[in-house]
């Protein structure tokens, strides 16, 4: 029979096996944490350059928009079922000198708009598909526009705020 000695002395069976795999869970879990933040940063530093992600979301603006006013009135291409349209546009930046841009060139950019909205067909432009095409078409226009003026924001959407085509 055992002593008294040994059976009281004796740790419990599963106790180290139980406190060995806790310490081994919390060591793996905290080099995991570890790499996650590691690669995390090393992400943000390369994505931007050497400049961290967070510090440009910061610097964004608000949304500015800006309507091309007075609205567009064109004639359409003959043989469509409309012969006219008329269209107001506003377009969105996160860029003010974007803004003054398309106002210090308001001839050049309602010239181009002007020639773009009269070859559109009015077929098209009376379904969804139609005027998202064009709304994309508006918007690549800009784009190159504003390459050409040099200016380093962008245009980030096209509305139409009015369009009636008869």
């Amino acid at each position: 029979m055992a002593d008294q000695k040994d059976i009281v002395n004796e740790p419990p069976a599963g106790g180290r096996k139980k406190l060995i795999i806790i310490v081994v869970a919390a060591l793996v879990l905290l080099t995991g944490t570890a790499a996650a933040v590691y690669f995390f940063l090393a992400s943000e530093e390369q994505a931007a350059g050497g400049e961290t992600v967070a510090e440009d979301v910061v610097e964004q603006e608000d949304p500015v928009y800006h309507a091309l006013a007075p609205a567009f009135v064109v004639n359409l291409p003959p043989g469509g079922p409309a012969k006219m349209l008329q269209i107001a546009i506003e377009v969105m930046t996160r860029t003010p000198t974007v803004i003054e841009t398309l106002k210090a060139n308001d001839p050049m950019i309602r010239h181009h708009l002007l020639n773009l909205l009269e070859e559109q067909q009015g077929a098209d432009l009376l379904t969804v598909e139609g005027k998202e095409r064009l709304q994309m078409a508006l918007h690549d226009l800009l784009a190159e526009r504003l390459v050409e003026l040099k200016e380093p924001g962008s245009i980030q959407g096209v509305f139409f705020t009015q369009f009636v085509m008869q």
